[in-house]
């Protein structure tokens, strides 16, 4: 079983450099996006053979997360129950016989940090009880853009950024919170070397000579470790700013 994930930056737009090619190639069981920036009705995705599920913001043409499986789920959730953290579409949560999947796209904090506090203080804590509470039940996968490179070796130029919203000592905390709660960073299980980002800015040529940041992710339950086969970054995938992230599962 394949999953998918990416930060298309605007669906529409997405769909106008070839994202509905890549999804015909790479043909995965599950796509979750963010910041699709639409609604559905709005998006004009035709893709057979999914079941579509689609939460967008409540402010027009911002955030926003969906997901498309082949497989049913049992169940769908869109959120967290939290109508303060729930009105920028940025969770969804199907249900599986054996596991749950959460797509997610966490807030940035903001190019002057003006979110940070929020962000940290009370978006991270919320999420990671959201999970750990599923856990409870099954096993969980979570992925998506998660605005946040955990560690030195996760962007180019970490001493230049440590000050920077995705950097800061704050949220690379609570990425530590998420790793000491058990859930894993697949890609690193797979991968130690530096080198492999999945968001580039727009400026500079940064994506050209590959100065970028590693800010997309899948995490998994350990239960589900034996059945984690690899992690990819798809960097040569064109089309957003960042680039399809991806597991496969036995």
């Amino acid at each position: 079983m394949v999953l998918v994930s990416w930060n298309v930056n605007g669906i529409r737009a997405a769909l106008k450099k070839g994202f509905a090619g890549f999804v015909t190639k790479a043909d995965p069981d599950i796509l979750c996006l963010q910041e699709t920036r639409a609604r559905r009705e709005e998006a004009g995705l035709d893709l057979p053979g999914y079941h579509v599920f689609w939460n967008p913001a409540e402010r027009k043409g911002y955030a926003g997360t969906a997901i498309l499986t082949k497989a049913e789920p049992l169940s769908c959730v869109f959120g967290m129950g939290k109508p303060k953290h729930d009105k920028e579409g940025r969770v969804i949560t199907l249900e599986f016989p054996d596991w749950f999947l959460v797509t997610v796209y966490t807030p940035n904090a903001g190019r002057a940090l003006e979110r940070l506090a929020y962000r940290t203080e009370q978006w991270d804590p919320a999420f990671l009880r959201y999970v750990k509470k599923l856990d409870k039940k099954k096993p969980v996968v979570f992925c998506g853009d998660l605005n946040v490179a955990h560690k030195e070796i996760d962007l180019a130029r970490p001493k230049a950024n440590v000050k920077n919203a995705g950097f800061t000592p704050e949220e690379r905390r609570g990425f530590d919170r998420i790793v000491k709660a058990g859930f894993m960073d697949t890609f690193r299980e797979f991968t130690e070397e530096g080198g492999h980002y999945s968001w580039w800015s727009y400026m500079g040529r940064a994506r050209a000579k590959n100065i970028g940041w590693r800010i997309d992710y899948f995490c998994i339950s350990p239960a589900l470790r034996p059945r984690l086969k690899a992690a990819h970054i798809r960097s040569d995938v064109m089309g957003s700013d960042h680039c399809p992230v991806g597991i496969t599962l036995d």
